[in-house]
């Protein structure tokens, strides 16, 4: 993925929710690009990064063996600008999972403002062993392994690939 919409996450319940944050800056080149006299963060990188955010939650629920790709935004609905300085908050969480599928429902706050929702709906499918295993790292580089939760409530522990995120990362 060339781009990521989120920073890191805060928390992350295995197959159910995440939390994940967004630092909006003045840095950002996007920013630039989009109302120069009054910047802010176009809403479409917001559905991005609430859908990036439900993407490594689908990937961890099914059990990360599928490429989990956006198919549909079956809905989306924003309130509020997001402009540098806001830190936005994603919130998702799994509605349900089928053999060809995945639903999320997604949430964008600025503070306890709400600034945006969407339903979100991904496809499955089968990945190369490569694309699984790059998705893995990516979740340890966001934090998923250091705070996430697994179904017993222990440590979330990343999956066993051959040559997976533990020879680049240690060992979890």
């Amino acid at each position: 993925m060339r781009w990521r919409w989120i920073d890191r996450y805060v928390e992350f319940h295995c197959g159910s929710r995440a939390k994940a944050l967004k630092n909006v800056s003045l840095a950002e080149s996007h920013l630039r690009d989009h109302f120069n006299s009054r910047p802010l963060m176009p809403n479409t990188l917001i559905l991005e990064g609430m859908g990036q955010t439900g993407m490594y939650l689908a990937f961890e629920a099914t059990e990360y063996t599928d490429l989990i790709l956006l198919a549909k935004v079956a809905s989306a609905r924003f309130y509020r600008e997001a402009v540098p300085g806001d830190l936005l908050t994603y919130s998702v969480s799994i509605d349900w999972i089928r053999e060809r599928g995945v639903s999320v429902t997604a949430r964008s706050h600025v503070g306890e403002r709400l600034q945006g929702e969407a339903e979100i709906i991904y496809a499955r499918r089968a990945g190369h062993e490569n694309d699984l295993r790059e998705l893995t790292e990516q979740m340890h580089l966001l934090g998923v392994f250091d705070i996430g939760v697994s179904a017993d409530g222990g440590p979330l522990q990343p999956p066993a690939m051959p040559g997976a995120a533990a020879g680049l990362f240690g060992s979890a």
